[in-house]
């Protein structure tokens, strides 16, 4: 036998073996699904989620309230009726709350006018109507600043323009959105006081440019939504009654 004639020959074998293929893609091809109410409903399926459906609705259809008409976030200039019914919700729930774990009391409630994310219409509140308000899972913080942050706080409220939801708090803008008056529960703002402040967890994060929260003493987690307290709320007031006052304004 040849031996070298064998040993070229598995030689070539065996480089072409161990030779690496080389692929690139040519071509991606998509096709749409569309799913309509034609597919056909497994029935053992909806058998067994029936109960758990039936018990979310008859949970979110729950009556909690009444709306003697429709409020929407775009109903005022720097205050609205549903932002100061959510402020104020959030102060009067969670006050017990923080309260009983600090023997201290809110003294400011800040949330953000984007975070309303539905009207409230005329007619019966259920649960429901909270979850379209504050659909997300934002939970009740208690910041504690001092008088000199509480400054930024409403600097801030006077650059924004904007509708932010505020409870405790007065603030008065002349012609220019310059301050002329600020107030924490009716009485000047004292520079080395700490007051209390209660916001949602991601204003707290810095959401929405409010990054004075950062530069704080304490923060308090209330383990409470939002969502909730605005749910607690409802369940006590027969029929609402917010309205646009002078808690922010700008004179003319």
């Amino acid at each position: 036998m040849n031996y070298k004639y064998l040993f070229f020959l598995l030689s070539i074998l065996f480089l072409n073996s161990c030779k690496q293929e080389s692929y690139s893609l040519t071509k991606i091809e998509g096709k749409q699904i569309p799913i309509t109410d034609t597919l056909a409903t497994d029935e053992a399926i909806d058998a067994f989620i029936k109960p758990f459906r039936e018990s979310v609705n008859k949970d979110m259809n729950a009556i909690l309230s009444y709306a003697p008409q429709t409020y929407s976030k775009n109903d005022g200039d720097l205050n609205t009726a549903i932002g100061n019914l959510m402020a104020d919700a959030v102060l009067k729930e969670s006050n017990p709350i923080f309260n009983k774990r600090t023997g201290k009391n809110i003294d400011i409630v800040l949330l953000n006018h984007g975070g309303i994310r539905s009207i409230i219409s005329k007619g019966n509140i259920t649960t429901k109507t909270a979850f379209e308000i504050m659909p997300f899972e934002n939970s009740v913080v208690v910041v504690a600043l001092k008088g000199q942050q509480i400054d930024s706080l409403t600097y801030f409220l006077s650059k924004a323009k904007r509708a932010h939801p505020v409870s405790g708090i007065k603030l008065t803008l002349d012609k220019d959105y310059n301050i002329t008056e600020a107030l924490v529960n009716n009485k000047p703002i004292e520079k080395d006081k700490t007051y209390y402040v209660a916001t949602n967890d991601y204003l707290y994060s810095g959401g929405d440019r409010m990054r004075f929260f950062q530069i704080n003493d304490t923060l308090y987690s209330l383990d409470y939504k939002i969502r909730n307290a605005m749910i607690d709320y409802f369940k006590k007031v027969d029929t609402i009654k917010p309205v646009i006052d002078d808690r922010f304004i700008q004179t003319k």
